[in-house]
């Protein structure tokens, strides 16, 4: 309890304390000891009295301040680990450049030398690996973790140590694989990794193909912590009042990527687990000789890849949708329209992935779907840019310098747009692909689209975050450098790809018409990094002498700009009911009410860290959520997973299973101290009249709906392992193979049985719990997590007694994935069991706080799921074949 008591700042704080601008009311100078605590609830004290406000001000301050010296580290609050993940996040994108100027460095002239053959192939791979992975999908998920808990009015997102737990994986990870090329030991295949290439180590020795999977399959750890976060943040922690049609934009668009990594990132982690298998066992998924099939990694990859595409252009989108409706001075028009749009992008883009492989040799009534679904996705995205463009012409626009490099971004990517609905035509493809018409159109979809919002968003929100405004002169000068740069850089690769320039070469001969078009291009890209310089000084440069901004800086709307200029820990002074989409702009009084604390929670009386939890759908209040504070142990546990990866990589197997164990032991003390904690009374007044409980546990707890869409991300790529079933069975005359007999019917079933007796012990102990059948329910969790260990033993059984071997054969090999796929799945579950049963013991779980053993059982519904899947598809399909 004690580590719930005092914690990082949900405001800007963080930032301002990085760049040296912290400051504060001399009035509230920061605490070393607590000041005393509330003697009145917050109904019952003259919220008018000025010293009233001055008492829960040094109150809310103490609660919410930062970690001093060394421990600032262990902050885990949402504007300190957004800082550092955006500044981790550009510093990689930075990297990435300088990668991509060594690139143009070496083709500026013919026949050039500047780099080897096999360093480039490591440069270009790291390119294109860095600013997907690194920087592209990291970038959104940064720059919401900071601004999102202002625009809903919250004073933190549900589940602080889970986003500082997904940035450490971050870092740790980043730096293992941009490390490598130090080492010369960086991949060298392609940002997507194509076998059998990279699958043999006759191709490709070494680690560099080890370190691209293990170190991206870390990463992805932590998109999905951040997506799991993001969405239940929306869902849960809005203010009362703000139903869903009256959510920010911004928070739409969120909750559309953020589902979308849910279903785009597992596919891709479920064919790293079959290409490291490859790698490291020899079993055969990718091998044709063997029954395996090169494309169903690219299949599995694009499933991924293409999605991916939108989320990184949908949340830039989200970035304009905030800033146009500020400088064209008026809402935004077709605010549902909008959001149907974002939707069905995301929605549309799952069904895309095929058009990165019309030249594979597919049948052609699948070219003609997917080249289908090409073209139409442009629906959806031209209707966002129409209703951009529609507000600024029906608005009275202030061009700023946000707007120009709005305006540039919407110019850039409409570009790539146009080309995009090119390459999505079969037949035009087959001509430019794997030429740099597609590198440019890459370029003008990620850049224009991606890229130059983000640069706006800087511009924008930067007042907001530090205080002060950024430089007007040297943003122009910075938007003219890039945008003449780029289009310079980029534009002139759509002619020499269509003059047959193939991508991913190291050097070209001369003579063919390639000399000027590349020397434009280097030209281009030198231009281009200039002008990001000159954002990247004007952040870090000096500002001690320049004024601070005043608040709200440009006249917004939303309720991220409530933000004071004053530096103040607590995010929002009091949390506020929302009646409009720009409250600022349509209530009342509204920024003073806030500020004078007439809404919720104007204090806090027990020193706790709280913000409010409201329903899903008409965000009416449930709950005063108690989030903890700083702690080392999230940074522990990403220190141990990722040696886990670490070791993996260099076949250090018993290192491995150490730091496994370590890593486990560190989640479940992090868990046991930051989660699920009884409170020291049931109920708190959290202002205006209003009782809320400080426990809630199903569906109505945060904690639930975090494990509802884990699973639902877990099932996902459970699913894609399924698919790699499936394919193999469309693509082979006979499969199973003669003579694989598949694991039989009984030992298969007698798992199934087993696995549902395990189901029914999680389900029935928290119904014998909730009845204060505590003996029983503890009997059940005992039993449950000891049949569900019976259950995977008889599964792995019987693939073992009728011989399937996964070296011989990929139906071996995918019937033993699946198969300890689940069984892995129910170890967990075991250890969620008996983790129930120790947190009742020592009575943190009771018949009236049962949130841990509602979560374990939630989680057991998917387990049984998983199991009778995996039964039916290993024992059936045998037998209907």
């Amino acid at each position: 309890m004690s580590d719930m008591t005092s914690s990082g700042s949900s405001s800007a704080s963080g930032l301002r304390a990085f760049l040296a601008l912290r400051r504060r009311d001399p009035a509230t100078p920061p605490f070393s000891d607590p000041p005393p605590r509330a003697t009145q609830t917050a109904s019952h004290v003259d919220q008018e009295d000025p010293e009233v406000r001055k008492a829960q001000e040094k109150r809310l301050i103490w609660t919410w301040d930062a970690p001093k010296g060394w421990r600032y580290w262990s902050a885990v609050n949402n504007t300190e680990v957004g800082l550092w993940y955006t500044a981790t996040s550009f510093l990689f994108m930075l990297f990435a450049g300088v990668l991509g100027l060594m690139i143009r460095a070496q083709l500026a002239v013919p026949e050039n030398d500047f780099l080897t053959a096999n360093f480039y192939n490591q440069v270009y791979t790291l390119h294109g690996t860095v600013m997907m992975f690194l920087f592209a999908v990291p970038i959104f998920e940064a720059v919401a973790i900071i601004i999102l808990p202002q625009m809903l009015g919250a004073r933190d997102l549900p589940f602080p140590r889970l986003s500082a737990f997904g940035y450490w994986c971050f870092l740790i990870g980043g730096v293992f694989v941009c490390g490598s090329i130090f080492f010369d030991s960086a991949p060298n295949s392609g940002w997507f990794m194509y076998p059998p290439l990279t699958t043999q180590e006759r191709f490709t020795p070494g680690y560099g193909a080890d370190i691209w999977l293990l170190g991206l399959s870390f990463i992805e750890v932590a998109s999905i912590a951040a997506a799991v976060e993001l969405i239940v943040g929306t869902l849960k922690c809005r203010p009362p009042g703000m139903r869903l049609n009256l959510m920010p934009l911004y928070a739409w668009y969120v909750l559309v990527v953020a589902g979308m990594i849910l279903f785009a990132f597992p596919p891709l982690i479920a064919g790293d687990i079959l290409f490291e298998l490859e790698r490291l066992f020899n079993w055969p998924f990718f091998d044709p000789e063997r029954g395996g099939d090169p494309m169903l990694w690219q299949h599995l990859f694009w499933i991924f890849g293409h999605p991916e595409v939108y989320i990184v252009f949908l949340p830039a989108i989200a970035l304009l949708a905030m800033i146009v409706p500020t400088f064209a001075r008026r809402p935004i028009l077709g605010y549902s329209w909008i959001v149907l749009a974002a939707v069905g992008t995301g929605f549309l883009s799952f069904g895309l992935w095929v058009h990165h492989m019309f030249t594979t040799g597919l049948p052609a009534i699948s070219l003609g779907f997917f080249s289908a679904a090409s073209e139409a996705v442009a629906i959806p995205t031209g209707v966002q840019i129409f209703v951009f463009i529609a507000t600024m012409l029906t608005g009275r626009v202030v061009y700023k310098v946000p707007m120009l490099f709005v305006s540039g971004a919407l110019a850039v990517f409409v570009i790539g747009g146009l080309t995009g609905v090119m390459v999505a035509l079969a037949p035009f493809d087959w001509q430019a692909h794997d030429t740099y018409f597609v590198v440019a159109h890459l370029h003008y979809v990620l850049i224009g689209g991606m890229l130059f919002p983000v640069v706006a968003g800087i511009y924008y929100f930067w007042p907001m975050l530090a205080g002060k405004t950024l430089s007007d002169r040297l943003g122009k000068i910075a938007f003219w450098l890039m945008f003449v740069g780029f289009n310079l850089g980029f534009f002139p690769m759509h002619f020499s790809g269509l003059w047959g320039m193939p991508r991913r070469i190291w050097t070209y001969p001369e003579g063919i018409g390639l000399e000027l078009p590349n020397l434009l291009s280097s030209i281009g890209a030198f231009i281009f990094a200039a002008g990001v310089l000159i954002v990247v000084f004007d952040v870090l440069r000096p500002r001690s002498k320049q004024p601070y901004a005043p608040r709200n800086v440009w006249n917004a709307g939303t309720l991220e700009w409530l933000a004071e200029e004053e530096d103040k820990g607590w995010g929002v002074r009091s949390i506020p009911i929302v009646t409009s989409r720009y409250p600022l702009w349509d209530q009342k009084n509204f920024v003073e009410d806030v500020d004078t604390g007439r809404f919720y929670l104007p204090d806090a009386e027990e020193l706790k860290r709280e913000t409010i939890v409201t329903g899903v759908l008409d965000a009416d209040p449930v709950q005063v959520l108690r989030v903890p504070g700083p702690t080392f142990m999230t940074m522990w546990a990403a220190g141990f997973l990722g040696a886990v990866f670490i070791f993996a990589t260099f076949h250090w197997w018993y290192m491995t299973i150490g730091a496994m164990v370590l890593a486990t032991a560190a989640i479940i003390v992090w868990v046991w101290r930051g989660t699920a904690i009884i409170p020291e009374k049931e109920e708190k007044d959290v202002g205006r009249g209003l009782t809320l409980p400080l426990y809630v546990s199903g569906p109505k707890a945060v904690g639930w709906w975090a494990m509802f869409i884990t699973m639902v991300g877990d099932g996902t790529a459970f699913l894609a392992l399924i698919f790699g079933y499936v394919f193999y069975l469309t693509i082979h005359a006979e499969y199973p193979p003669a003579g694989a007999n598949g694991p039989g019917l009984v030992w298969p079933f007698v798992s199934l049985v087993l696995f549902a007796v395990a189901w029914a012990g999680a389900f029935f102990a928290r119904r014998f719990n909730q009845a204060g059948r505590v003996s029983a329910a503890r009997g059940l969790m005992v039993a449950g997590a000891l049949v569900s260990l019976l259950a995977s033993a008889a599964l792995l059984w019987a693939p073992y007694t009728t011989g399937l071997d996964p070296v011989r054969h990929v139906y071996d090999a995918t019937v033993w994935v699946l198969v300890i796929w689940t069984a892995c799945h129910a170890a967990v579950g075991s250890l969620m069991l008996l983790y129930c049963l120790a947190r009742s013991i020592f009575n943190h779980l009771t018949p009236k706080y049962d949130a841990d053993i509602q979560n374990v059982a939630l989680y057991w519904h998917f387990m049984l799921a998983t199991a009778a899947t995996t039964v039916l598809v290993t024992a059936l399909f045998p037998l209907a074949g």
